[in-house]
C-alpha cells in the first residue's frame, strides 16, 4: 500500500475529495511531511518547493500536480502595523519551509525569528492564516499577491515528491489525484459544503478560497517556480538552482494492473504532532 502524504489544512480538500486510492494516508504539516519523505517514511506527498529544490538529486516529482496560485492565495499572511518597505523583523512559522523563504525574498532587509518572538511581522500559513484574517485587524499581506506583483508569475508553493526508487503504481495514483481536483472542479458547491463540514469555514469563503488555488503543474508553474528558486538562491537560501526531476517513466500507469482508482481507500495515519487546524 503507498504511504501517501496529506497536507493537513483545507487547501488539501480538492485534492482529496474523491480520491479513490488504496492508500495509507499520513497527515502532517508542510515540514512534517518534507521530513518523512526525506527520511524514506512516505511514498509520496506535497513538500514544500524549496526543499525539493535542496534535495532534487534524491527525489523525483510528479510532472502533473503542484500547490500554486497566481495572486493572493489568503492562506499565507504576513501580518504588521508596520509599511513593508520598514519591517525589520519577521517572526515566521515552523510549518513552512517554502513560505520562510519567499519572506526573505520578498523582504531580504528583514531578519528571520521564530515564531513567537518580538518582531515587526509575523508570517502565518495554512489554517491560521485563514482564521488570523478573520479574527485580527492587524493589516495582511497576501505572499501570494506580492510574489504577483514582483514577478507577474504564479507562485508554487509545493511540489508532490517521491523519493528514490519510487514505488510500483505511482502512476495509477497521480491519475486518481488529478481525477479527484476535475472532479472538485466540476462540482464546487459540494466541494465547499463538505469542507466546511470537516474544518469549519463557512462554505461561501471556502469556495472563494478553492478557486485561488492551483494544482496543475504547467508551463507558468514551471516557469514561476524556476523564477522563485533563482532568487532564493540569491538570497542565500539555496547553493544552486537543480533541474526538474520527473518520475515520467515510472509515473507511466501499468496496464497489466488495475488502476489505483478502482480500489477503496485505505487506512489514514496521524502523526503524533500534526494539526489540522492551527
Amino acid at each position: 500500500m503507498i504511504r501517501l502524504g496529506r497536507i493537513s489544512y483545507v487547501n488539501m480538500a480538492p485534492v482529496f475529495h474523491r480520491l479513490r486510492a488504496d492508500v495509507e494516508e499520513v497527515v502532517g504539516v508542510p515540514t512534517e511531511l518534507n521530513r518523512l519523505v526525506l527520511a524514506g517514511e512516505l511514498d509520496l506527498a506535497p513538500i514544500s518547493s524549496i526543499e525539493y529544490a535542496r534535495h532534487a538529486d534524491r527525489l523525483r516529482l510528479l510532472p502533473r500536480l503542484c500547490v500554486s496560485s497566481e495572486g493572493a492565495v489568503d492562506s499565507i499572511q504576513l501580518v504588521t502595523r508596520v509599511p513593508l518597505g520598514r519591517v525589520a523583523s519577521v517572526a515566521v512559522t515552523p510549518e513552512s519551509a517554502t513560505s520562510v523563504v519567499l519572506t526573505r525574498v520578498l523582504l531580504p532587509q528583514a531578519a528571520i525569528v521564530p515564531l513567537g518572538e518580538e518582531a515587526d511581522a509575523k508570517l502565518l500559513i495554512g489554517d491560521a492564516a485563514l482564521k488570523s484574517a478573520f479574527e485580527d485587524p492587524t493589516p495582511h499581506h497576501d505572499l501570494g499577491r506580492l510574489w504577483l506583483e514582483r514577478t507577474g508569475l504564479p507562485m508554487v508553493f509545493a511540489v508532490w515528491a517521491a523519493p528514490e526508487p519510487v514505488v510500483e503504481g505511482l502512476g495509477d495514483l497521480e491519475h486518481a489525484l488529478v481525477a479527484s481536483v476535475r472532479l472538485a472542479r466540476a462540482e464546487p458547491e459540494r466541494l465547499a459544503h463538505e469542507a466546511s463540514a470537516r474544518y469549519g469555514y463557512p462554505a461561501g469563503f471556502l469556495a472563494r478560497y478553492f478557486e485561488k488555488l492551483r494544482y496543475s503543474f504547467g508551463p507558468r508553474e514551471r516557469a514561476g517556480l524556476y523564477t522563485f528558486l533563482e532568487m532564493a538562491r540569491d538570497v542565500g537560501e539555496l547553493g544552486h538552482v537543480p533541474e526538474l526531476r520527473f518520475a515520467r517513466d515510472e509515473v507511466r500507469a501499468s496496464p497489466a494492473r488495475p488502476a489505483v482508482a478502482a480500489a477503496g481507500r485505505g487506512p489514514a495515519s496521524r502523526l503524533p504532532d500534526a494539526r489540522e487546524e492551527s
